[in-house]
């Protein structure tokens, strides 16, 4: 294969990404609409329901957003009545995002959202874990030699 080959858009392992990235969020929405919630914020209230309480910051991280973006999205998510934004006590810098007795209630009713989204997709369970577990060494490994760059 010669170099120029390299440089067509169908072999680029990052286009690929992109473009399923972009049709999972696209199959999310009929699912999530019932809920009102859009998936990025979806992707949040799934870290709230496992760690309520968390720290801006640390929310941020978890989900690999800088504050630009995640900060929008949790007024949005505090106007819909489904969490509250409160300075720490003893840290009045820390912002700590809590769920309200409606964004618990919300748990509930999403319950559902990943056996929907397994159909759409049609994996089977091992594939689905091997796909993540692929995804996710790929972003720690891209992740990893960011941080070696910047040490550089």
């Amino acid at each position: 294969m010669a170099p120029a080959d390299f440089l067509q858009l169908d072999r680029q392992l990052c286009f690929a990404l992109h473009a399923a990235s972009r049709a999972m969020t696209q199959a999310y929405q009929p699912v999530l609409a019932p809920l009102g919630l859009t998936y990025p914020q979806y992707l949040v209230m799934l870290v709230l329901w496992e760690d309520d309480g968390v720290a801006v910051k640390d929310l941020g991280a978890r989900l690999h957003l800088d504050s630009g973006t995640l900060t929008p999205l949790l007024k949005r998510l505090a106007s819909q009545g489904l969490v509250t934004r409160t300075r720490d006590a003893d840290d009045e810098r820390v912002v700590r995002i809590a769920l309200t007795a409606a964004g618990r209630a919300l748990r509930r009713r999403a319950v559902d959202v990943p056996r929907q989204m397994l159909c759409h997709m049609a994996l089977d369970l091992p594939e689905l874990a091997r796909l993540r577990a692929q995804l996710t060494d790929l972003g720690d490994r891209l992740r990893g030699a960011a941080s070696q760059e910047q040490v550089r």
